[in-house]
């Protein structure tokens, strides 16, 4: 039960970054010389995935044209000797496939999924959030494998301080942890009271879900915040049928503000094979 298709909603205004994204979309903006769409992409290949559909909307045909081949730039390149960077811009999409869905009627999380149905097929999928980078394919390569094993759908915890717990969906364990960080779950509860939640265990954004998430979806009525709410479709999961999480050990990044995505960006960029030393340096060398 491989999963080889992972959904991205990418359809939102980012009005947090405006005015930025009134002409660009976030999730163009450059990670280095990468941009953050493309970095999760990256993230759901190195987990064995070859097909990404993203959620996109039709106020930002940018999201669309960075997939489709631009043969004059290629030649450009190539005259000009530049054969890596043209090779880089060929590989996107060549050993892998990637389909554009749009919401034209943002409803919520659980509408922009449900949107990438016929596109998916029936079958089990990954679910991937834009705003969150994580630093290697391991955990959704982690998650895949745990859907395979028990059949059913799994979502990615982190553990946060118990009084930050009221920002977050939350987990209701059915039992321990193992010592590879899998936990079963009975339910979750979005943004409880500190005092109600009945963990800290809190869901992020990568998901792994088996095919009869879609009908839970598609049944799906307004909830928090008048949305159609994909926690709401995971609760009656886990009602029915095995439920797991797994908690995330590797480097997480929230890009989904400002100061989180520039934050993500050096710490990324210190990583970057081509970039690290000369931000290294410079970050040492500035006058702070």
């Amino acid at each position: 039960m491989q999963v080889r298709s992972a959904v991205i909603p990418a359809a939102g205004l980012g009005t947090r970054f405006l005015p930025a994204t009134k002409v660009v979309p976030k999730e163009l903006f450059p990670i280095g010389d990468q941009p953050a769409l493309h970095v999760v992409i990256d993230e759901a290949l190195g987990a064995g995935i070859d097909h990404v559909v993203i959620v996109s909307s039709r106020s930002k045909p940018a999201v669309a044209e960075y997939f489709e081949p631009d043969e004059a730039l290629l030649e450009a390149l190539e005259a000009k000797g530049k054969t890596d960077t043209a090779e880089r811009l060929r590989a996107i999409g060549r050993d892998w496939r990637v389909s554009i869905v749009y919401q034209d009627n943002p409803k919520g999380l659980g509408h922009a999924v449900g949107c990438a149905r016929s596109t998916v097929g029936d079958e089990p999928f990954a679910v991937m959030l834009p705003d969150e980078i994580m630093g290697s394919s391991g955990l959704l390569a982690q998650m895949n494998g745990v859907c395979a094993a028990t059949g059913g759908s799994v979502i990615a915890v982190a553990e946060v301080p118990r009084h930050q717990v009221s920002s977050y969906g939350v987990i209701d364990p059915a039992g321990p942890m193992s010592d590879d960080g899998v936990i079963p779950v009975r339910d979750l509860v979005e943004k409880p009271p500190i005092d109600e939640a009945p963990s800290n265990f809190v869901i992020t954004g990568r998901y792994v879900l088996t095919a009869d998430a879609w009908d839970e979806i598609d049944a799906l009525t307004p909830g928090r915040g008048g949305e159609l709410q994909l926690t709401d479709a995971l609760c009656a999961q886990a009602a029915r049928s095995p439920f797991h999480a797994v908690l995330s050990d590797s480097g997480r990044y929230d890009t989904g503000n400002p100061l989180g995505f520039l934050t993500a960006s050096i710490e990324l960029g210190l990583m970057n094979p081509e970039l690290g030393d000369g931000l290294r340096s410079f970050l040492r060398n500035l006058d702070i």
